[in-house]
């Protein structure tokens, strides 16, 4: 297994992100991760975006996780303030308007493709998962049904990288808060 270096982070980094670096996660971001997400995290590969205020609100995954499952999420929402934000848009029924969208917008379709083949392209960089062979993730490339993937994914590589990610998170506005952080032992909950 390789690690791919976060050196893929867009051109402009999106609001409430602040890029990582390309090595893997320090002691202290694995324990913040353990305390966002109430549990041991799995699989982490990197931190690749961090809240303004320095912790981790992203990290990258293996398309295996150590007990053998495939785990098509690449870009996994760790941020319990992060996630409750995407959940209240997707409550809003964002996904269901997005999804419509691509049926009839080209250029939006093209750039959701392409999303959708940069997702996969980094997953396979990493390691070859033939379960998951094709499969991205969060409906990529014809609907929506995950914001947190999208905006993981582009929270991760910054704006142009997923074009309905970078909607979700311009959507949210400041969604860290005054803050900049979730209290210390808030969970994020298990479906992201």
């Amino acid at each position: 297994m390789k690690a791919v270096p976060s050196s893929a982070q867009g051109p402009e980094p999106l609001p409430g992100s602040v890029p990582s670096s390309a090595h893997g996660p320090s002691d202290e971001d694995f324990e913040a991760v353990r305390r966002q997400l109430g549990r041991p995290p799995r699989g982490i590969l990197e931190v690749t975006s961090r809240c303004p205020s320095g912790h981790p609100n992203v990290v990258k995954t293996e398309p295996r996780l150590p007990d053998g499952t495939p785990f098509p999420t690449l870009f996994y929402v760790t941020c319990p303030r992060l996630s409750g934000a995407i959940g209240t848009l997707e409550a809003s029924g964002l996904m269901a308007d997005m999804s419509e969208r691509l049926q009839h917008d080209e250029e939006l379709a093209a750039g959701y493709r392409a999303a959708h083949e940069a997702y996969l392209a980094e997953r396979e960089a990493i390691a070859h998962v033939p379960e998951i062979q094709g499969i991205s993730a969060g409906g990529m490339p014809t609907r929506v049904k995950c914001l947190h993937v999208l905006v993981g994914h582009a929270l991760s590589r910054g704006r142009g990288a997923n074009p309905l990610g970078d909607e979700a998170v311009d959507l949210m506005g400041p969604w860290w808060g005054r803050s900049a952080c979730a209290p210390a032992g808030e969970q994020a909950p298990d479906a992201i």
